[in-house]
Order: structure tokens, then sequence, then C-alpha cells
């Protein structure tokens, strides 16, 4: 399994990293995407990835949730990273309109040009959308560069069938995580069970948002075998397809290696 969605850079995991990488690669998570979230963190982000670089593959970008922390010259960097490094992605990035008090007009405009980066570095992206997919859906449609971007991910994807079939349709995959495995999320698994299953994969998003199991606690890699459990219920199709399938669509999207099965 890939966990396409991870923030194993964060300090929710300075105390345990190399245990938390070693039990979930013995769960069978072989490689894990570790998105940036702003300027700061790129840093860990690529130190991360040098560490153990088959296994760990980094992404760049300026998240919508630290909008206050992101300046202009910020993009200047990222496009700097963005050749001298070559992510497998940019991202985190995207719109978050639950948030109370935020700047929509800078988030959007931090969104646009970054999708320009992707576009011009022929980057997939990896996107946090929240109360705002069809602001999302518009801003990747307007794309002024010729090339248009190369799909991406909608991580932790709680959108409509509709909005999802649109997501397809410009090339993304969908992400699905821990609030899978929560009985209660049944739009979610009604959503992952109507799906057609080129357009899945598995994320955990750790340290948040973490299965049903662990509530209240840290979410990490090594429960992302949970978040297959309850796809392979709500769609009745055998783990080791969904498994499978959901690790070729990532490395296909992300142009990775195909990981190796074996075990620490």
């Amino acid at each position: 399994m890939i966990d396409t969605h991870c923030h194993l850079d964060f300090p929710a995991f300075d105390a345990d990293r190399s245990a938390v990488l070693h039990r979930a690669h013995a769960q069978g998570v072989v490689a894990l995407v570790i998105p940036g979230v702003s300027a700061a963190n790129w840093p860990a982000v690529l130190d991360l990835q040098a560490q153990a670089p088959e296994r760990l593959f980094p992404a760049l970008g300026l998240h919508p949730v630290f909008i206050d922390h992101h300046q202009p010259a910020d993009l200047d960097t990222l496009r700097a990273n963005l050749q001298r490094q070559r992510p497998v992605a940019l991202g985190e990035i995207g719109l978050d309109f639950a948030l109370a008090d935020t700047d929509r007009a800078a988030q959007q405009w931090y969104f646009t040009q970054q999708l320009e980066l992707a576009a011009e570095f022929n980057l997939p992206v990896l996107l946090h959308v929240r109360k705002a997919h069809d602001s999302v859906l518009a801003a990747l449609r307007a794309v002024s560069h010729p090339n248009g971007i190369p799909g991406g991910i909608a991580h932790a994807f709680n959108g409509s069938l509709q909005q999802a079939r649109q997501y397809l349709e410009l090339g993304f995959k969908l992400g699905f995580g821990g609030m899978l495995t929560y009985t209660r999320s049944r739009k979610l698994r009604q959503l992952a069970r109507e799906l057609p299953l080129d357009a899945l994969v598995l994320e955990t998003d750790a340290p948040d948002m973490t299965v049903a199991s662990h509530q209240y606690q840290r979410n990490s890699p090594e429960y992302l075998p949970e978040v297959l459990t309850a796809l392979a219920e709500v769609r009745g199709q055998a783990p080791e397809l969904l498994a499978q399938t959901t690790t070729a669509n990532a490395c296909h999207l992300l142009r990775l290696p195909i990981p190796s099965p074996s075990h620490d």
C-alpha cells in the first residue's frame, strides 16, 4: 500500500518517527507521500526524503490554512525548489472556505499561482478542499498554461458524486482515509462504493483524521490497513485487489516506481 498523504515531518512524530515508519512498513505500507504546507517546513520534508528516497516521496506547496504565514517571495522559493528537487507533486495546496476568518482572495491568489507553476513543471497537485469544490474545479479549468494540470489527488475527498466525476474528468484521483472507517460516515462510504476503482487512492493524513479504532489519538501511517479494510467492506471486494489497484493508481499518477512488497 501507498499512503498518498502523510505529514510525517510534523512535530507530532518527533519522538518516534523512525519507529512509526518501521511499523508502517511492517504493515505493508511501502511508500509515503509527504506534502509540504509552508516554506518553513519544506526543508524538513526534503530532509526526510533524503533519508529514505526509495520509500518517502516529497511534495511542496503553500497550504491555504496557513495563509497568514505565506509571503509572495515563497513562490520564488517554491519555483527554485521545483527546479532543483523535482518533488512528485505540488502540494498541499487548495482552498479552505470553512475557516471562519479566512482571506479568500489571498487563498485564491496563492492557489492560482501554484496551479500555474504545477502546469509549467508538469506536476500533479495534492488538493486540500473544504466547502470550495466548485471554486477549486473552476480554478483548475482556468489554468492559462497550455500544458494544463496533469491531474492530481483531491485529498480527503468529501464532495458529491457529481463533483467527484468532474475531478475524474480532469485526471484526478480521490483520496480516502480514516473517515471511511467510521460507520457514521454514510455519505462518504456510499461514495467510496459507487466510484470506479481506478479513481481511488489511500491516505491517512497523519497525524490528523485518525481511524475509528484510535479516535482522539494521533493518526499514523501504520493504520492505513484499517482504511483498506473499510474500503473492502463498503465495496465488497478483496483487500488484496484494492491494495494492488490503489497502489497502481498512485504510482501511475505520481510517476512512482512500483514499490517492493518486502518487509523490514
